[in-house]
């Protein structure tokens, strides 16, 4: 698969999605175009799934008779093995292609009901089975009777017509195993949206330069990982680039508040090919209702980027849970950055690595984080890195943000990295973009651990403790330029011909206002 096929179905999905940019807002036609993507996926990797068990019977999966014996027997023998292999199961009549098929006809094109059904059949063909937790509520956010695809029911099934009809002409190419084209493409058009929604892109999205980082420092020295984790995973975005650095991840766990966001997920974790008994997202907060099947899981690798300086309710109950009672302080409720540290460090395996990020006030900010942050130095010593990044990089901020990187067993246990990145970094319209010699940069130094004149600094344990456990960068990474001399007497001599300059125009601008019989301005 060449590259400029992945670009050419990026282009083409991204101009369907602007079909329905006019009618509403970017988080929302964002919901529609997922949906009915992941509706076009799931059906063609039923058609090829049941292709192949037909093989032998020498027919396809769409000419199966759904109304005789023989049919509905085959459809049976298929959806049991459908239901556990891939975890839901369509019937012939409910493929995508057929539905855009009658939405494209010139008359008896109503689709909106049958569309209806047909996802509340997907779901409900999971019940009973051990992917139902993975399937339900998955096209909740696809409202098919929104006014805002059309005021009457013919506006609105014409315009869902039409972009079914449009999907149904692309070629996912999904016999290609061996290339992610269309997962690459879905992560492109979740990254547009993000780029379009504003203070909302931080809900669900965390730039890829950024997740690259992430997931290269937790993946360092590993060739698999047994399990990631992100407690607050948004679209799963930040999960699944972790797999790409390592051969195998055996199993995905997250954890996301928004429900809209939950569903986004689950159907990213889908498409990219993640086996429903791989992965295991939970819609709740994870701060104030972590989720009791992770309760006792420990994990190979951690990732997030928690929503910057959140509320919570920092309550007296929270004393007593294991995540935070050791500290003997709780993050304060107007910031629940620490929290989200807490939670996860509770979480970390041994000989594991967790890398977030945070905004910078977490490295100097007083009270309770000044005492949970000394905790986690003085008394845990799994502070392994702070690396600060460039300002404006997220969408929806503009604050710089740092990234925090503990391990529970660490291989240089007297000191700590700190990285100072802020200036790498590419000006793109309103925003600054990492380029990859400025990831590489940054990998690479972690993982040399190196002191780099202006850009890194390894500093001993008593050092950042004579700091009084202040991790501000500018303390440990020296970034000062010294400018150069001034000749002052250069500026004196400029001032000097400067002085001339202005005497000879005053005495020029005197003689035209003599010519013309008027005051001197001056």
């Amino acid at each position: 698969m060449t590259e400029d096929h992945k670009k050419q179905l990026q282009t083409q999905l991204w101009n369907i999605a602007n079909t329905l940019r006019g009618k509403m807002g970017a988080d929302e036609f964002r919901d529609y175009i997922l949906g009915f993507i992941f509706y076009k996926y799931l059906s063609e990797r039923m058609g090829l799934f049941a292709d192949e068990i037909l093989a032998n019977d020498g027919i396809t999966f769409d000419q199966v008779d759904e109304a005789s014996a023989d049919g509905q027997e085959m459809l049976q023998a298929i959806q049991e093995n459908s239901v556990e292999r891939l975890g839901y199961f369509l019937k012939p009549s409910e493929l995508f292609t057929k539905i855009a098929a009658k939405g494209a006809q010139k008359s008896d094109n109503f689709i909106l009901e049958d569309l209806g059904v047909i996802l509340k059949h997907i779901e409900s063909s999971t019940m009973g089975h051990a992917s139902e937790d993975d399937f339900e509520g998955l096209f909740e956010d696809l409202d098919l009777g929104s006014t805002r695809l059309g005021k009457s029911e013919n506006q609105k099934n014409e315009l869902i017509a039409k972009v079914l009809v449009h999907l149904d002409q692309i070629d996912f190419r999904l016999e290609d195993t061996e290339a992610d084209v269309l997962g690459d493409a879905y992560e492109y058009l979740i990254g547009q949206f993000a780029s379009g929604a504003g203070k909302k892109a931080g809900e669900f999205y965390t730039p890829q330069e950024v997740s690259t980082i992430l997931a290269k420092i937790v993946t360092t020295g590993k060739t698999s990982l047994k399990s990631v984790y992100d407690p607050t995973c948004g679209s799963g975005s930040l999960l699944l680039r972790v797999a790409k650095e390592v051969k195998e991840v055996g199993g995905f766990y997250g954890q996301e508040m928004n429900s809209t966001t939950y569903n986004l997920g689950r159907m990213n974790m889908i498409l990219h090919g993640v086996h429903y008994q791989r992965f295991d997202l939970k819609n709740e907060d994870t701060l104030e209702n972590p989720a009791p099947e992770h309760a006792d899981l420990r994990f190979d690798a951690i990732v997030a980027n928690p929503p910057f300086s959140a509320k919570w309710s920092a309550s007296a109950i929270h004393e007593n849970d294991d995540r935070f009672s050791a500290y003997g302080k709780l993050a304060p409720k107007t910031k629940a950055d620490f929290a989200f540290v807490q939670h996860m460090a509770h979480h970390l395996d041994s000989g594991a690595t967790m890398a977030c990020v945070l905004p910078h006030g977490v490295l100097f900010r007083g009270a309770a984080e000044g005492h949970i942050r000394r905790y986690l130095i003085e008394g845990c010593n799994w502070l392994d890195a702070v690396i600060g990044l460039p300002a404006n990089i997220f969408y929806g901020t503009s604050i710089p943000t740092c990234i925090l990187v503990l391990k529970k067993q660490r291989e240089n246990p007297d000191d700590i990295l700190f990285i100072d990145a802020s200036q790498g970094f590419e000006k793109v319209g309103n925003q600054n973009q990492l380029r990859p010699e400025h990831i590489e940069q940054i990998v690479s130094t972690y993982r040399q651990r190196e002191s780099i004149d202006k850009f890194s600094y390894v500093a001993a344990l008593s050092e950042v403790k004579e700091n009084d456990y202040n991790l501000n960068i500018p303390r440990y990474v020296d970034t000062f330029e010294e400018e150069e001399p001034v000749d002052l007497a250069e500026v004196s001599a400029r001032l000097v011909a400067l002085e001339s300059e202005m005497g000879a125009n005053d005495q020029l601008i005197a003689g035209f206002c003599d010519e013309l019989g008027i005051k001197v301005p001056f």
